[in-house]
């Protein structure tokens, strides 16, 4: 036997190694026990192999050499281990997706500190969502911008929710809160009592509860969604993850990233639809991380109140039915839920379908009519996937699916088969918006769109907006007075109900007027907490609103305006030289000589330390004359004034007679005085002004004149022209014209000054066929009447057009972007130019005017800034001595207003219509808002306004507001204060013939009494009407006089409960 030589052993010792590794091993021994040794072999070496060190003796063993032991094969163990440990893990891991133990533990452990409390004051630890449609219409979106712009307007953030620490890091990384979302939210308006008045749900038709929805809904939209939600055989399963549709989901957007096409395939499970459609940007998952945030979102919601998610799961499927979104309907809106998508998409009865649905063995009609629905319902959950195309384009294909998904529903034993047959036959028949809308009815009652409209200005949004915000307001309204008095007024529109209530007569109405008359009634309650809105409606069909949206010409109210701001500057003179010397006060007047100081320094003069009371009662006494022959220059021209009644004509009386019975040259009279007064403040020695055409500040009154006039009509012409084409504004140029042969070539040369003379030739007898246009005429205007040869004053002369008429239609025809600004800016030159004519000598009694307008203009500035300080609406007054009679516009609530100040002896109370804004109720976002305690504003003289008040009275007790008197009794018989001021505007356009009028058009009347009731309520009645209709009506205040004795009955025991 050979022995390989790569075994040896030197000495008697054991192998130490191999010394040539690639040799092969020797084979085992074959026989012998386990004892038995081997044989020793002698083995004959080389020399060289044999030599060893001197000294060293190396000898070969006697006996045989033992075989080593083999190794043993250690990988087959080792792939035997790790495909146990792979099958235990594929095992867990198959568990874990059928069950979710590990998940239900772990996430409601984690979901468990995910908590939010509300606690007082603004909240230090909150996030709110950036996106998803659910979160922009319920409001939660927007917020923090309502909660700023409500703090803008005085209320503040008394209570507001906080985060824990884990659910703000959890919210700050962009994962949806986890609570119970409200399927069903809107706008909740409540009145001063805390009774509803207006709530909006959207959607409109839900189910209350999981019991409440039909089986072979829930069937089905299991069948088409997510088939194994409700299984009961794993009650803690994660229905955020279906782990099968996941898997596949993946590999097929693998093959996409290789180029390998595969069967479309989801992933998505009802969970995650409904964070999709609920808080992904747009309702829609734009990327594989946004899945990802749905299902971990979708997860921790599943677990958030404890392991078992069989209640989640159900609420799951309620909320998906009542929120599904299904597209845009015309009229309706966004429509979401099933409930409202049957009704808007198919004008179904929710109630009806639920009930046909719930029926187990249907017959015959009954059977036909539970197919049809069921087929609806089938469509709509379809048509969630592409609802605006499904709905709308897709009609005839969503129908084909919906019978192939019935077919489906009775093969697999989910519906009968007679209900399925029955489906296939029935067609889906889509509502007839224009026929049949399913636009929702919009609210009338007044006191509500004051609230609603008010609220959409101040957030910014719109009334269909603000209605679908998880919102709820606390109003100021007294809801049963509102609905009493809304009634009384409707009912004096019928012939019966204003006879009833004594409307027919001289000064009031015809029995063939009744119906056409609107009637518009606001009252308010002074109270600690500031001015309370407790009644505000009108009669009109339409959300408008008289009293807050209007500008009316409200005659005679005006009066008291104008009776404020003189008691005003006498007050204000009383104050300035009450401590002043005489030779002080004789100076003071030296230098402003108008008629109001000289009569207050006189009256100082003459008692020093005259108390403000003596005073303001010596202006009520001073006389003015009511004659009606001056004539005032004011407003650009000359103008006369008339009484209501002529036997007043010839009187003189006293202020408080004037506003006692009405008279209107009286207060023509105090407005110019008011108006000298202003004047004599601002420019001072302004006679010289007037007067001295060489005094320097005539130029600076001038250029003003010039620059704004000509932005007038510049402004004019623009809208005139502005979004035509050229062709069409050389149409409106000429209609607009008589045309002659000079008129017709100065327009044209002008304007197309590179036209050769063969274009010019063809307008000219295009425009005057028949007249004498010989080549000769026509080429002698071609020529004289070039670009240049006269400059833009006399061509608008020439042509008998205003200058800048002419040039703004040629600004027009330049190329580049156009706007009014930019021709107001590049028209500077020009503009002053065109008035050159104003500066020449001979013009001076034109340049007396303009400056006399000027000043005009400039005080009535100033004044207008002390009507705005007490509630008057609109920015700027006309200036014009007509604005004491009420030419300049009010608003009969901002006329509630002054009276408000007045009562409160002067000081501004915030007005309120709700006093407290509840957002996000129930939420994460929940914020509370309410009105601070008031900061009474003293915008008015206590004197004056008290004043003021009793003058008010005086109108009621001995003036044109009589008919009031004693009306309002308290209950032990004591006649309540009544106090007011009546007001007839009757707003007319008239034609003018040489200077003389021939005839008006009627716009509208109005008869309005602003009043207080008491010392704590006041409001306003107007009575209107619009349109040429006015012309027939002759009614004066006397008519919202009589209205509002007739509304006694109604509102008296709201007015003096809590009187003294």
């Amino acid at each position: 036997m050979t022995i390989p030589p790569h075994d040896i052993k030197i000495d008697g010792d054991k192998p130490r190694h191999q010394i040539f590794p690639d040799s092969p091993r020797p084979a085992p021994p074959t026989g012998g026990g386990r004892g038995r040794q081997p044989e020793s072999i002698a083995i004959d070496r080389p020399a060289a192999a044999t030599s060893a060190k001197p000294g060293v003796r190396r000898r070969l063993a006697a006996g045989p050499s033992p075989t080593p032991r083999p190794r043993r094969r250690r990988w087959p163990y080792l792939l035997f281990v790790l495909l146990l440990l792979g099958l235990a893990a594929g095992a867990a891991i198959y568990h874990e997706t059928q069950t979710s133990t590990l998940q239900a533990k772990y996430l409601s452990l984690f979901a468990r500190k995910l908590r939010f409390h509300v606690e007082t004051g603004p909240s230090p630890s909150i996030v709110f969502p950036k996106k998803g449609p659910y979160d922009l219409r319920l409001g939660y979106v927007q917020l923090p911008a309502a909660v700023e712009k409500l703090r803008q307007k005085g209320l503040e953030v008394t209570h507001q929710a906080r985060f824990s620490d884990e659910l703000h890091r959890y919210a700050t990384l962009g994962f949806n809160i986890p609570y119970q979302e409200k399927s069903q939210a809107g706008l909740h308006l409540l009145d001063a009592e805390g009774h509803t008045m207006y709530r909006m749900a959207n959607p409109q038709l839900v189910y209350p509860d999981f019991r409440a929805i039909p089986p072979p809904i829930v069937q089905s939209l299991l069948f088409i969604e997510n088939r194994d939600l409700l299984s009961d055989a794993y009650p803690k399963v994660n229905p955020a993850v279906d782990w099968g549709r996941f898997s596949k989901a993946i590999m097929v957007k693998t093959g996409e990233l290789v180029n390998i096409n595969l069967p479309s395939m989801g992933g998505s499970t009802l969970a995650t639809q409904t964070e999709k459609f609920r808080h992904s940007d747009n309702g829609i998952t734009s990327s594989p991380t946004d899945k990802l945030y749905q299902m971990a979102s979708a997860s921790v919601r599943a677990y958030s109140h404890g392991e078992d998610t069989s209640t989640f799961r159900r609420q799951l499927v309620l909320d998906y039915l009542n929120s599904v979104p299904l597209s845009a309907a015309p009229g309706a809106g966004e429509v979401n839920g099933l409930g409202d998508g049957l009704f808007v998409w198919y004008g179904s009865d929710f109630d009806e379908v639920n009930r046909l649905l719930h029926l187990k063995e249907a017959k015959g009609a009954e059977l036909e009519r539970q197919a049809r629905a069921l087929k609806q319902v089938i469509s709509l959950m379809i048509a969630h996937r592409r609802p605006s195309y499904y709905l709308v384009k897709g009609r005839t294909e969503l129908a084909t699916l919906s019978n192939s998904y019935a077919r489906l529903l009775a093969q697999g034993g989910y519906i009968p088969a007679a209900l399925g047959d029955a489906v296939q036959t029935q067609p889906l028949i889509f509502r007839n918006f224009q026929e049949n809308s399913a636009a929702p009815q919009l609210t009338v009652n007044k006191g509500i769109n004051v609230v609603r409209n008010r609220l959409a200005s101040l957030l910014d949004a719109s009334l269909y907006d603000l209605d679908r915000r998880d919102m709820s307001v606390t109003s100021t309204i007294d809801s049963r007075l509102q609905e009493d008095v809304t009634w009384y007024l409707s009912n004096l529109q019928t012939p019966y109900g204003a006879e009833a209530m004594g409307l027919i007569g001289k000064y009031l109405l015809s029995p063939d007027q009744a119906g056409a008359l609107s009637y518009s009634f606001t009252l308010f309650e002074r109270t600690p907490a500031g001015n309370m809105v407790r009644v505000q409606t009108d009669t009109t069909e339409t959300p408008f609103d008289i009293n807050e949206g209007s500008k009316l010409e409200l005659g005679s109210t005006a009066k008291l305006r104008t009776l404020v701001t003189y008691l005003e500057i006498i007050a204000e003179l009383h104050g300035r030289l009450l401590r002043k010397k005489p030779a002080e006060i004789e100076e003071f007047n030296r230098r402003h000589p108008d008629i109001l100081t000289t009569w207050v320094c006189n009256q100082l003069l003459q008692t020093p330390r005259m108390p403000m009371r003596a005073m303001l009662e010596g202006a009520m006494a001073r006389p003015y004359s009511a004659n009606p022959e001056e004539r005032f220059f004011t407003g650009g021209g000359l103008h006369v004034f008339g009484n209501f009644r002529r036997e007043d004509d010839g009187r003189v009386v006293t202020v408080t007679e004037a506003l006692q019975n009405s008279i209107n040259l009286p207060f023509v009279r105090i407005m110019q005085d008011i108006v000298g007064h202003t004047r004599a403040a601002q420019w001072e020695n302004n006679r010289q002004v007037l007067l001295d055409d060489s005094d320097p500040r005539r130029k600076e009154l001038l250029d003003k004149f010039i620059d704004g006039e000509s932005r007038v009509f510049l402004s004019r012409y623009w809208n005139k022209y502005a979004g035509k084409k050229e062709k069409e504004r050389l149409d409106t140029l000429l209609a607009g014209m008589r045309p002659t042969l000079l008129r017709l070539s100065v327009v044209h040369r002008y304007l197309y000054p590179d036209a050769d003379q063969a274009a010019f030739s063809r307008f000219i007898r295009a425009e005057l066929p028949g007249a004498d246009t010989s080549d000769a005429k026509i080429g002698a205007m071609y020529d004289k009447y070039r670009r240049g040869a006269y400059n833009l004053q006399d061509l608008g002369y020439l042509a008998s057009l205003h200058p800048l008429e002419l040039w703004l239609l040629d600004y027009l025809r330049q190329p580049g972007e156009k706007s009014q600004q930019d021709a107001i800016d590049k028209s500077a030159t020009v503009r002053r130019e065109v008035y050159n004519w104003l500066m020449k000598t001979k013009a001076k009694n034109a340049r007396d005017s303009r400056v006399r307008i000027v000043l005009e203009s400039d005080a009535f500035s100033d004044i207008h800034r002390r009507w705005a300080n007490l509630g008057y609406p609109f920015e700027h007054l006309v200036p014009s001595l007509a604005t004491a009679l009420g030419s300049s516009g009010d608003r009969p609530a901002a006329l509630a207003e002054l009276v408000g100040i007045l009562l409160n002896d002067g000081r501004r109370m915030p007005t309120h219509r709700f006093t407290r804004v509840e957002l996000g109720k129930d939420t994460p976002y929940e914020t509370i808002l309410q009105a601070p305690p008031p900061a009474a504003e003293q915008v008015l003289h206590p004197e004056v306004a008290r004043m003021v008040r009793e003058t008010m009275g005086m109108v009621v007790s001995e003036g044109t507001a009589k008919r009031l008197l004693n009306s309002f009794r308290q209950p032990d018989g004591t006649v309540l204060a009544v106090g007011g001021k009546t007001g007839t505007g009757d707003n007319r356009i008239f034609a003018t013939s040489g200077g003389v009028k021939t005839g008006g058009t009627a716009l509208n009347r109005t008869a309005t009494f602003v009043f207080y009731l008491g010392d704590r309520h006041f409001g306003v009645l107007t009575a209107f009407v619009s349109g040429r209709s006015a012309n027939a009506f002759s009614f004066t205040s006397a008519l919202p006089l009589q209205v509002l004795k007739g509304m006694v009955p109604v509102i008296l025991p709201t007015i003096t409960e809590g009187q003294p």
